[in-house]
């Protein structure tokens, strides 16, 4: 059986790719480092994963001239056509700003907005635990209230709208799908459990369909059990590479 292709689609400033594409061909994927202005055709790749970093230095606000660039338009059109689309960090911020996500509406209802906690301003690096809270392409293999334990590093990655109502309604469509939480995983929505202030402790939102997700965390940095802090075990495999087995099985199933 022919294993399904995706590209990382890297713009100028992108530095998470390459742990991006060892996430997916972990997965049992093939996977490509494309650049944004790439002459290959994307319409030929069966999903798309845009990674973190400072896409044109985040200049104006993060994720926007990415967000505004030819190739997202391309993107935007085979996510209609049900092809998965999972935006890590400076990833998940240039799906916001497109509006693909969370996508109830034709425009942009969501803002990833500066970081709020009591003891740094500005871009925080640090552990947290997330659990898996919604159904999507991207969490097929997860149990209900799963807790991952992974990296954060961002200065803008607090999801938030001004519209309080379309937050419940996330909840009830499963859109959100990963929330910041204990060890244990119970939901407390200060700091540090919730590290950046984000409404619902959001740690991740996809659209409706469920094909398309934005997530601030880093699974990507942390899908070998050796890159957990104190680990002395190598090869292990973490539950964060079912973000990207789940991507796998959703595109087997298409």
């Amino acid at each position: 059986m022919d294993k399904k292709n995706i590209a990382v689609v890297y713009f100028p400033g992108n530095n998470c790719e390459i742990e991006t594409l060892e996430a997916v061909k972990a997965a049992g994927m093939n996977g490509k480092i494309l650049r944004w202005n790439t002459q290959q055709d994307l319409r030929k790749f069966d999903g798309y994963v845009i990674p973190g970093g400072w896409a044109y230095e985040d200049r104006v606000r993060a994720g926007i001239i990415a967000a505004k660039d030819p190739v997202m338009n391309l993107i935007k059109e085979e996510a209609k056509k049900g092809k998965p689309v999972l935006g890590i960090c400076n990833g998940a911020q240039v799906l916001i700003e497109t509006g693909m996500v969370p996508n109830t509406q034709d425009k942009v209802e969501f803002a990833l907005a500066p970081n709020i906690n009591p003891f740094v301003k500005g871009y925080y690096n640090v552990w947290v635990n997330m659990k898996s809270s919604g159904k999507n392409a991207f969490t097929k293999l997860f149990s209900k209230n799963e807790v991952l334990y992974v990296p954060i590093a961002h200065g803008e990655g607090r999801f938030i709208t001004k519209e309080k109502s379309l937050v419940e309604k996330l909840e009830r469509n499963g859109q959100i799908a990963f929330k910041y939480c204990t060890g244990s995983g119970k939901i407390e929505n200060k700091f540090p459990v919730n590290p950046n202030g984000s409404m619902c402790n959001i740690a991740a939102l996809s659209n409706k369909e469920g094909n398309v997700m934005a997530m601030m965390p880093h699974p990507e940095r942390a899908i070998w059990q050796r890159q957990f802090p104190g680990s002395k075990k190598e090869d292990n495999k973490t539950a964060n590479l079912k973000i990207f087995e789940s991507m796998k099985k959703y595109l087997k199933r298409k």
